[in-house]
């Protein structure tokens, strides 16, 4: 953990479709640290559900599920990260809407999450972790040195989330896309386990109408406030 390793973490959390990731991204490359997608885990999770015909109520096997992931992260060009599931290349598969909505079930269930949480921490390693989720601040990373809350109106995350689905060729509704937001949002902030919500000590970020430079400046000058750049 990065308190034990006294690595330095960035925490960004929130809901889906404020930017975290490309904010993160971002993060990471520039301050060349490495980059944990927590959402990716879960993601992968119900996809490797989906390829293996476990339901999503089978809880006792979607943690054996989610201790024997065969993941791996490959960095790319431009930020940009490329997700390997037992050898395959799922980076699309696990951003459509469907697999979104079902890793929101998978993540609310503690065996599950507890099969996660000591993987995730095994990403903090020097020179330092940008972690980009939904608990990091609240629950993995607690004693991360920098802990950010990214957040935007549901309207907006939808249009983000539509124009990010439509410009990689993927059939999009931005009325559906809304209503599995809210739906999302209301499932997570009153889930029992690790509920949505800004960490202690977390930066409120609110970037409805902020560009992600302008988000990328404000973490910025965080990690500059705390001595961490």
């Amino acid at each position: 953990m990065s308190q034990e390793n006294n690595v330095p973490v960035l925490t960004i959390d929130g809901p889906g479709g404020a930017g975290k990731g490309t904010v993160c991204q971002l993060m990471a490359k520039q301050l060349g640290w490495h980059l944990l997608d927590s959402g990716a885990l879960y993601r992968l999770t119900a996809l490797a559900a989906q390829k293996h015909g476990v339901p999503l109520h089978d809880e006792a096997s979607l943690a054996v599920l989610a201790q024997h992931l065969d993941v791996q992260f490959i960095p790319q060009d431009a930020g940009l990260m490329q997700t390997v599931l037992e050898g395959e290349d799922v980076s699309l598969d696990i951003r459509t809407e469907q697999v979104a909505g079902d890793a929101s079930v998978v993540a609310a269930l503690p065996l599950v999450r507890e099969a996660l949480l000591s993987r995730q921490r095994d990403f903090a390693q020097v020179p330092g972790l940008v972690a980009d989720g939904r608990d990091m601040g609240t629950v993995v990373f607690t004693q991360a040195p920098v802990k950010i809350y990214l957040t935007a109106s549901a309207e907006e995350r939808a249009k983000r989330r539509y124009l990010q689905l439509k410009e990689k060729g993927a059939d999009a509704d931005i009325v559906k896309i809304l209503q599995e937001i809210v739906q999302r949002d209301e499932r997570d902030m009153n889930r029992e386990v690790a509920p949505l919500k800004p960490a202690q000590g977390a930066l409120i970020v609110e970037s409805t109408n902020m560009s992600i430079e302008q988000v990328v400046d404000v973490v910025m000058t965080e990690l500059e406030r705390q001595q961490l750049v």
